[in-house]
């Protein structure tokens, strides 16, 4: 019989900290406003059809234009683009009606915004959203693909913006 422990959030947290992932902005327009959040939780799901997912908790109202809008794009941040992180995170204070007003925002396929000057950008369709604790999974069909400049991109790790090194 296997012994299980139990786990505390703030030890889950500090074991996930250890995870290093790609710094996104996840963005949205529609009937049910416009939104933009900083993410790490995203990843490739199918290349046959292009297919990604973003996980956003669910419990932050602010957030469910996503859902209501059926569209987003993820914009995939350089390591100059640390600022726009810390903006579209919350932690600047900046609130989300004037968000878009940092940075360079067009549209592609789906009107949500893009930033020019982003690693990729992965405009998508919403195909299904899934409720998962805390976050809600959002599976987006990939309609509009925009790849940047060969930059360095921004990452986080234990709890700080890293570069990888050359």
């Amino acid at each position: 019989m296997l012994k299980t422990n139990e786990i505390s959030s703030q030890h889950y947290r500090d074991a996930m900290a250890h995870f290093a992932g790609a710094v996104h902005i996840v963005t949205t327009d529609g009937a049910a406003g416009k939104r933009g959040v900083t993410a790490i939780a995203a990843c490739s799901v199918s290349d046959q059809p292009p297919t990604i997912l973003v996980c956003l908790n669910r419990l932050n109202p602010h957030n469910e234009p996503f859902l209501e809008n059926c569209v987003f794009a993820l914009n995939t941040l350089s390591a100059g683009q640390r600022e726009l992180s810390d903006v579209y995170s919350g932690m600047t204070g900046v609130p989300n009606e004037q968000r878009f007003e940092h940075g360079e925002w067009e549209t592609l396929s789906t009107g949500s915004p893009v930033l020019k000057g982003s690693l990729a950008v992965l405009d998508c369709e919403l195909v299904e959203a899934k409720d998962m604790a805390t976050h809600r999974i959002y599976f987006g069909r990939v309609t509009g693909i925009r790849i940047g400049d060969k930059l360095q991109p921004l990452l986080y790790h234990d709890r700080k913006y890293r570069v990888l090194a050359e």
